[in-house]
C-alpha cells in the first residue's frame, strides 16, 4: 500500500532502498574535495526530483541525485556564509542572542551567538552563528566576579568581538573543527574584544533559558558531584563533565547514555502514551468520539517534542522524534507500516530537511545500530524474564559486531568492556536513574523545590553503579585505541559482520573474521631498517615532531598548553600517535621551557610513559629526564641520532638553550632545530658547518625573522623546508623575508597552517613529503578560501 511522503507517494518496498539511494547521494557529494558550481547542484536537484517521483526504473538513480544536489546546495550555502577572510580579524560591534548554554570555565566562557539579523548589523554576519569566547579581563580587579558570569542562555547582548572565519588543525586521528562548523553552520569564531564593555540588552528567555536555570536547581538539591550526570541525564546539560569522566566513559563505552539519547526520548513518549491511555481506560465511552490509539500516539509525540526542547534539540533526539512522527502518522492514517519503513522514512527526513546531517557519527550509530537490530533480531520473541533476558544480551551483541566498525572509523577506538558495561547502564540508567530524573525535572516544573528528593533519589542510585564503571575503565577491557585505516577497511568489515551475523547453519564463517583484520591490524607502514620518517604535527603555534624508525620512536617537543583550556599534548598529540600506531615513545626530547613546546608533554607523558624524557640543563625538570648535550649520540634500526646543541656548560637562555637534534639515515639527514636564533645558528656554522648538512630542516623559531641566517640556510642545503605556525598568530609566523631565504636557497617550504600535519619519509626511493590536507582533501578545507 502507498505512503504519501515528502517527496510525493513512495512504494512502502521500495522505501529502504531509497533511503539508502538518498544517502548514497548525499555522501558522493560530501567526499569530493570540491563542489561543483552551483548551477551543477540545481540541475541534479531538479532532474533527479522528477526521475524519483515518475517511479520509473531509474528511480534509486533519481533519488540519488537528488541527495547529491541537495547536499551540495546546502553545503555550498553554507560555506558561502562563513566571514570572507578580507573581513578576519575586524572589530564588530554586535547585537545578538545566545544560544544553547554557555560553558564556563575556570578563565573563560565559551558560547554561541545568533547575530541579530537587522539593517544596523554588518552586512556579512546578519542572522549567523558565530562561536565566541569570553575571556577574563586582566585589568579587572582581583577577586571580583567577572563579568562573563552574567551571560545567560536566552539573553540579548551587545558586544565587541574580533572574528576569523572557521579553522582548524589537521592531524592524523584529530578532531575536525572546519567540519564541525560546516554541520552546525557556524559562521565564524573569535573572542570578545572588550569585556567590560558588553552589555545585556534583554534578560533570559526561552527554553535554553529555562533548561539553565532547572540545571542551577539539580545542582543546588544535589549536594554530592554526582549532579553534573543528572544534569546530563535530565537536560542534556554536560557542562560540568570533566575530561576524566569523559575518558571513563569513552574506556566502557557508555558516553551514548550519559546524555539525553533517542532510547530516553522513547521512554518519555511511552509514559505520555500511557498517561493519555488511562481516561480510555476508564471511561471506555470516549472511544466513540476519539479512538484510543490516536489519542495515545498524539500524546507520545507531543512528549517526545516537548523531551526534545527541554534537551536542547539535540540531534539524536530529533532524530527519535522524527521516527515517533512517522509511526504516528501511521497510526493516524490508519495504514499498516513494517518497522524498516518507519526507520527509512525517518533517515530520508532527516535527510531531505538537512543532509549535512551526514557528518556526524551519531546519524550512523543510530541508524546503523537500529537496521542491524532489525535485521538480525527474531520478530517474535519470549515474554518470560528469561526470553527477554536473551533477547537483551543478544541485542548487545548485534550491537558491538555491527557497530565496531563504525566506531573504529570514526573514533578510533574500541571498547573491550563495552558489552559489559551496557548490560548494567541501559537497564539501570535508562529505566531506573533517568525516569526518576526526569520525574524531578517534572515536579520542579509545577513547583520549585518538589523534585529535589527524585533528584537526590536518582544521583544516589547512579552512584551505586559509577564505582563498577571507573573498575572497568582502568582494567585491561578499557579502550582499545586502533590505527588510522584505509578507505576498504569499513566495507570490508562490515561485510565481515554481515557474514557473522547470519543465521546459524551458514557456512565459512570463521573466514568473515579475515576480513576485519584491515580494521584491527592496519598496515601503519613503519620505515624500513635504515630509513626514518618524520611527521610535524599540526598543533597551531608551537612545535611537535614525531620521528620514527623501524622499531623505535621519538617524540620531539608536544605542542602548548593552555591552563584550563587547549591542551595539544591531549587533544592533538595523543590522537595523532594512536592514529599513526605508535604503542610506546622511547625517547621524549623537550627542546627547551618554553610553553609552545613543552605545555603538552604531561598530557602525552600519561598516555606514552616515555623511557627517557631530553630537555635542556636548567630547564623544568622532566621525570626520568637527563640533559641534552652536543655530542650525545646513538643508533636505532640503522639510523643515527646525534645533538648539535647546547654544548656542556651552555647556560639556560630559554631559546638558545634549545636541543638541535641531527637525524642521519642512509637515505638522507634531517634537523630539528627548536628555536634557536642567528646568533647561534652562526656559532653552530662556525663550530661545525659539516653538521648541519641536511636534505630536511624543522626551520626555527616558526620562522621568525631573528631566526634562519643566510649562513646557516646556505650550510644546511636543504632541499625541504618544514615550519610549524599557527593561523593567524599574534607573531605573524613565518615572515616573508624568512620563508624567501630558504626559498632562494632552493628549499621547498611547506607551513602547517596551510599543509596540516606535514609526513616527510628518508627512504631508499628519495625523500618523499605528504601534505595532510592534499592527501585528505575536504570540501570544507578552510585553505581554499579566497582573500
Amino acid at each position: 500500500m502507498p505512503l504519501r511522503g515528502p517527496i510525493g507517494e513512495l512504494p512502502t518496498a521500495g522505501l529502504p532502498a531509497q533511503a539508502l539511494a538518498v544517502m548514497a547521494g548525499v555522501g558522493a557529494c560530501l567526499l569530493l574535495p570540491q563542489l561543483p558550481a552551483w548551477p551543477w547542484m540545481v540541475l541534479a536537484l531538479g532532474v533527479g526530483l522528477a526521475v524519483w517521483i515518475r517511479r520509473g526504473r531509474a528511480m534509486l538513480l533519481g533519488a540519488l541525485a537528488c541527495g547529491f544536489g541537495l547536499a551540495g546546495l546546502h553545503a555550498g550555502i553554507a560555506l558561502g556564509r562563513q566571514l570572507p577572510v578580507a573581513q578576519e580579524q575586524q572589530a564588530f560591534l554586535l547585537t545578538g542572542r545566545v544560544l544553547d548554554l554557555p560553558q564556563d570555565e575556570p578563565r573563560r566562557t565559551r558560547f554561541v551567538l545568533r547575530v541579530d539579523d537587522t539593517p544596523v548589523q554588518p552586512a556579512s554576519l546578519r542572522g549567523k552563528r558565530l562561536q565566541l569566547a569570553w575571556y577574563d579581563d586582566f585589568k579587572q580587579v582581583p577577586g571580583a566576579p567577572s563579568p562573563r558570569l552574567r551571560l545567560h542562555a536566552g539573553s540579548r547582548w551587545r558586544m565587541t568581538v574580533k572574528l576569523r572565519a572557521p579553522r582548524g588543525l589537521r592531524n592524523p586521528g584529530g578532531f575536525d573543527g572546519e567540519k564541525q562548523a560546516l554541520a552546525d553552520r557556524i559562521a565564524a569564531s573569535g573572542y570578545l574584544v572588550d569585556g567590560q564593555g558588553a552589555r545585556e540588552l534583554a534578560a533570559a528567555q526561552g527554553i535554553d533559558a529555562w533548561r539553565e536555570r532547572m540545571s542551577a536547581r539539580i545542582a543546588a538539591a544535589i549536594p554530592t558531584p554526582t549532579s553534573r550526570f543528572i544534569r546530563a541525564l535530565a537536560l542534556g546539560d554536560t557542562r560540568a563533565i570533566d575530561d576524566v569522566d569523559w575518558e571513563i566513559l569513552r574506556a566502557v563505552g557508555v558516553t551514548h547514555l550519559i546524555a539525553i539519547s533517542g532510547f530516553h526520548v522513547g521512554i518519555v513518549a511511552g509514559f505520555f502514551a500511557l498517561l493519555a491511555s488511562l481516561p480510555w481506560r476508564l471511561l471506555p465511552a470516549l472511544g466513540r468520539r476519539i479512538p484510543r490509539q490516536h489519542a495515545a500516539a498524539t500524546a507520545a509525540l507531543a512528549g517526545a517534542i516537548g523531551y526534545a526542547a527541554v534537551a536542547g534539540f539535540a540531534l539524536p533526539t530529533v532524530r527519535t522524534v522524527l521516527m515517533i512522527a512517522v509511526v504516528v502518522a501511521v497510526r493516524l492514517l490508519r495504514r499498516a507500516q513494517r518497522t524498516v519503513d518507519v526507520l527509512a522514512l525517518s533517515a530520508l527526513m532527516i535527510l531531505l530537511v538537512d543532509p549535512l546531517s551526514l557528518l556526524a557519527a551519531g546519524f550512523w550509530l543510530s541508524f546503523a545500530g537500529v537496521a542491524w537490530l532489525l535485521w538480525c533480531l527474531p520478530r517474535e520473541t519470549d515474554r518470560s524474564w528469561r526470553g527477554v533476558l536473551r533477547a537483551f544480551v543478544s541485542a548487545q551483541a548485534v550491537a558491538t559486531i555491527g557497530l565496531l566498525p563504525l566506531g573504529v572509523v570514526l573514533f578510533g577506538q574500541a571498547s573491550l568492556a563495552g558489552p559489559i558495561a551496557n548490560l548494567v547502564a541501559i537497564p539501570w540508567w535508562s529505566l531506573v536513574v533517568v525516569p526518576l530524573a526526569l520525574l524531578g525535572t517534572g515536579l520542579e516544573a509545577l513547583h520549585a523545590g518538589l523534585g529535589a528528593w527524585s533528584w537526590r533519589l536518582s544521583a544516589w542510585l547512579f552512584d551505586l553503579a559509577w564505582p563498577m564503571f571507573t573498575h572497568l575503565a582502568a582494567s585491561p577491557l578499557s579502550l582499545w585505541w586502533l590505527p588510522e585505516v584505509g578507505w576498504f577497511a569499513l566495507p570490508l568489515a562490515l561485510l565481515g559482520g554481515f557474514w557473522l551475523l547470519l543465521p546459524r547453519g551458514v557456512p565459512g564463517k570463521p573466514l568473515a573474521l579475515l576480513l576485519w583484520l584491515p580494521l584491527l591490524w592496519p598496515d601503519t607502514a613503519p620505515p624500513a631498517p635504515g630509513e626514518a620518517a618524520l611527521t610535524v604535527i599540526d598543533v597551531g603555534q608551537g612545535l611537535s615532531v614525531l620521528v620514527r624508525t623501524a622499531h623505535h620512536t621519538l617524540l620531539y617537543d608536544m605542542g602548548p598548553a593552555i591552563p584550563d583550556g587547549f591542551d595539544a599534548g591531549e587533544r592533538v598529540d595523543v590522537p595523532a600517535l594512536h592514529a599513526l600506531g605508535v604503542r610506546m615513545i622511547d625517547v621524549a626530547v623537550v627542546s627547551h621551557g618554553d610553553n609552545d613546546h613543552a605545555g603538552g608533554f604531561p598530557a602525552v607523558a600519561r598516555a606514552f610513559p616515555p623511557r627517557l624524557a631530553l630537555t635542556p640543563d636548567g630547564a623544568p625538570p622532566l621525570p626520568h629526564g637527563r640533559a641534552c648535550l652536543a655530542g650525545q649520540a646513538w643508533q636505532w634500526d640503522g639510523v643515527r641520532f646525534r645533538f648539535l646543541h647546547p654544548p656542556r656548560w651552555f647556560p639556560y637562555l630559554g631559546n638558545n638553550a634549545g636541543c638541535v637534534l641531527r637525524i642521519e639515515s642512509a637515505h638522507g639527514a634531517a634537523l630539528l632545530t627548536a628555536d634557536i636564533d642567528a646568533v647561534v645558528e652562526r656559532e653552530l656554522v662556525r663550530r661545525d658547518a659539516g653538521s648541519l648538512r641536511a636534505d630536511v630542516v624543522v626551520v626555527a623559531h616558526h620562522g621568525s625573522n631573528g631566526s634562519s641566517d643566510p649562513a646557516f640556510v646556505a650550510a644546511t642545503g636543504a632541499r625541504v623546508a618544514l615550519i610549524s605556525a599557527g593561523y593567524g598568530n599574534r607573531f605573524h609566523h613565518p615572515r616573508p623575508e624568512t620563508v624567501q631565504r630558504w626559498r632562494d636557497a632552493g628549499a621547498q617550504v611547506y607551513v602547517t597552517f596551510d599543509t596540516g600535519a606535514q609526513d616527510v619519509r628518508l627512504q631508499s626511493d628519495g625523500i618523499v613529503v605528504q601534505q595532510r590536507r592534499r592527501q585528505h582533501p575536504r570540501l570544507w578545507d578552510a585553505t581554499r578560501r579566497k582573500p
